[in-house]
């Protein structure tokens, strides 16, 4: 259904018709409104730590290591999927200014030159041969009485928000392999100073050893054990220096720095993380750039009702055009030129066979995916952090143990060279007192790794940090997801 307007009608008439129609009616759909997810208030820190800094999203300077800080800043420039997700973020961002952009009334200008002969044989032809020259100026206004722009445009918000945090998903994943590998790296480096020892001391075992056979004062039997032993020795030292090329492969990827060359260092060089605060609040979760972007695709899934509500009413829009006719170019603006036109057009869905019901259907069966996908998102990351701080409480707890066992395996191996040396034991015993001293060393680096790996983790899954739990109960409600609104 189409009805024009008498071009007569004053220009003041269309904005006062347009904010009329605008005010009769709200957007239809449902508003957006954050819902519950029911989970204890705290968790259950074993360790109390009530003067534990505020951790912020800049953890990884806590470890004080500089290499490690230049490694995360060369990330953050060159690592090709975090500038992937920058630039979704851009297109995320084009895509509301255009959706907002549809709110607004279209502009344009308009022009046309013919030149025309009318047919001799016609009947109300005469042959006759003349120019039309017109330009005018030209707009087309929809009419949002539904809302169904304002939904869109609300969605739009809540999905450039979304890929927003999605960005901050992907630097918080990276940032985190990246500080992982790098602790990798350097537990590696400190495996590979202590293989190189034992290489050498086996070496010398067997130099010694054959010294003796040749002398009648050892077996032939202990020469080939310590050959053995040396052998093993050897192995153990190229596998770890294999996995210390990998992980130095995987910083270079990480950091986007494919010629990164990094030398030796020591993982027993970090100082101890920060313990977390007794009583988190589980409102942190709310920093969470995953949870944050879950609950804003929920919103957007939100909005699309509204939209796809809209569609079922009729649409409403304004077009217009002011300009000049003439038959000569030079009359094209004068006074008698004049024309223009004022007209208010009206789609009336009648019959579509429940297409746009089923659409509509579609968009709230969305919403309730969304729904679904965000309290999974909080629910997952609750028992993140429960992990994140079981793994930490338990490398903690075992630190003390694996010290005590290591001093004790050095202790028992120095008695056992006495021995042997003095003739009271046979070089087996010695051979195993110097596996049991290796591997309890080896044991101290992978608790000190596990340590600063499940820190890692808990920074990742409170969404960078903490603070202390009053005053992230305070903040929690001013660092919760955004709630885009119309």
């Amino acid at each position: 259904m189409n009805i024009r307007c008498n071009p007569s009608w004053p220009a003041r008439s269309l904005p006062l018709l347009a904010a009329a129609l605008l005010s009769a009616c709200a957007a239809v759909g449902p508003d957006y409104e954050r819902p519950a997810v029911n989970l204890p208030a705290q968790y259950a820190v074993p360790v109390p730590a009530s003067d534990a800094p505020q951790v912020t999203a800049t953890w990884w300077t806590l470890f004080g290591d500089a290499t490690l800080n230049e490694l995360m800043e060369a990330a953050r420039r060159h690592n090709t999927d975090v500038q992937a997700a920058v630039a979704r973020v851009e297109q995320a961002e084009a895509v509301l200014r255009e959706a907002d952009a549809l709110r607004w009334p279209s502009l344009g200008l308009s022009g046309s030159a013919a030149r025309q002969r009318t047919s001799e044989l016609s009947a109300t032809g005469n042959g006759a041969t003349f120019s039309t020259f017109q330009l005018a100026a030209t707009t087309d206004f929809e009419i949002d009485f539904w809302g169904r722009l304002r939904r869109a445009s609300e969605a739009a918000r809540a999905q450039a928000l979304a890929t927003d945090y999605a960005r901050e998903v992907v630097w918080q994943t990276v940032s985190g392999l990246l500080a992982q590998s790098y602790f990798s790296l350097r537990m590696l480096d400190e495996q590979i100073a202590l293989s190189q020892q034992t290489l050498a001391s086996r070496e010398e075992s067997l130099r010694l050893l054959r010294v003796r056979l040749q002398a009648g004062a050892a077996a032939s039997l202990d020469v080939e054990q310590a050959e053995a032993e040396r052998a093993q020795a050897a192995v153990q030292l190229r596998e770890l220096q294999r996995q210390r090329e990998l992980a130095r492969s995987q910083l270079a990827l990480l950091s986007g720095q494919p010629q990164l060359q990094l030398a030796a260092g020591a993982v027993r060089d970090l100082p101890v993380p920060p313990v977390p605060p007794a009583g988190l609040p589980s409102t942190l979760l709310e920093r969470r750039p995953d949870v944050r972007q879950a609950e804003a695709l929920l919103a957007a899934a939100n909005a699309q009702i509204g939209v796809a509500r809209a569609a079922m009413y009729p649409s409403i829009s304004l077009t217009g055009l002011l300009g000049g006719q003439s038959a000569e170019l030079s009359d094209l603006l004068k006074s008698g030129a004049r024309i223009g036109t004022l007209g208010l057009s009206v789609d009336l869905p009648m019959f579509d066979a429940g297409r746009r019901r089923a659409q509509t259907e579609q968009a709230q069966a969305r919403q309730r995916e969304a729904l679904a996908a965000y309290q999974g998102a909080v629910q997952a990351a609750f028992r993140d952090v429960g992990d994140a701080l079981t793994n930490l409480e338990a490398a903690r707890a075992a630190q003390a143990d694996v010290q005590r066992a290591a001093q004790a395996s050095e202790q028992a191996l120095r008695i056992a060279q006495q021995r042997y040396e003095a003739g009271y034991s046979p070089y087996l015993e010695l051979l195993e007192a110097q596996r049991s001293a290796n591997a309890a060393q080896l044991q101290v680096l992978d608790n000190r790794r596990a340590q600063l790996a499940a820190t890692v983790e808990l920074f990742k899954a409170l969404g960078g940090g903490w603070q202390d739990a009053q005053r992230s109960a305070q903040a929690a409600s001013g660092t919760g997801p955004q709630t885009p609104g119309p």
